[in-house]
């Protein structure tokens, strides 16, 4: 089963490079000289190596020398697969951090906090995300990483497993995995709330144009130019 991306994106700096004519973004990737133009990494999170990034959109103008490099992407000529690879790799390129789990684990961090039961549907919709937020600002970063772990600890007991150490030498090593990962989210999801990130939400191996940035495209940034 994939894992389900979490990515905090800064809007400004993508309308940015949505703005720019893609001749010159492909200058910019190509001599490296975009980096200091991406937002700062927030370093308590991994995110796509600048390298990476720049090795994918230099592969995408290779596979796309068609484009008219004195207009922006909104005014390219080019079908919506193409046109949307480009736009979730800018995502990735204006991402601050990624917060990622795998997808049978993670109703262990959403139902606790909702209160009722999610289908893996909903782990690529942003208003559960949103709603997910909303309800860790009324609690704490200590009383959500405790609601996780008993929630492990319930479910284990329902399924007839252990939880004595000495009989699973693997119990102390996933509680503290379920502690550290808890905290991570709800870091993630409070810079996102306070401070007015966009989440991009995706799968590993997921279309390009499945992957959403808050509840639309990563392409709605783009604005056509008469």
């Amino acid at each position: 089963m994939a894992d389900v991306i979490l990515q905090l994106v800064d809007r400004t700096a993508l309308r940015n490079l949505h703005s720019m004519p893609l001749g010159e973004l492909l200058d910019g990737m190509d001599s490296q000289s975009l980096r200091e133009l991406r937002p700062s990494v927030d370093p308590r999170f991994h995110r796509p190596f600048d390298v990476d990034l720049e090795g994918d959109i230099l592969e995408w103008f290779d596979a796309n020398d068609e484009i008219e490099r004195s207009e922006n992407l909104a005014n390219q000529n080019l079908d919506e697969y193409s046109t949307c690879e480009l736009a979730l790799n800018l995502a990735h390129w204006c991402s601050l951090g990624e917060w990622r789990c795998w997808e049978a684990r993670l109703f262990l961090y959403v139902e606790p906090m909702l209160d009722r039961s999610i289908s893996a549907a909903e782990f690529l919709s942003y208003n559960m995300w949103s709603e997910l937020s909303d309800s860790l600002a009324t609690s704490d970063r200590v009383s959500y990483s405790e609601a996780v772990v008993l929630d492990w600890m319930n479910r284990r007991q329902e399924l007839g497993e252990t939880m004595e150490p000495s009989e699973d030498p693997r119990i102390l090593p996933t509680m503290e995995a379920h502690r550290s990962s808890s905290d991570s989210l709800f870091s993630f999801l409070e810079r996102h709330r306070e401070e007015g990130y966009s989440i991009l939400i995706g799968r590993d191996f997921l279309e390009p144009p499945i992957w959403t940035l808050d509840s639309g495209s990563p392409m709605n940034l783009m604005e056509v130019e008469a």
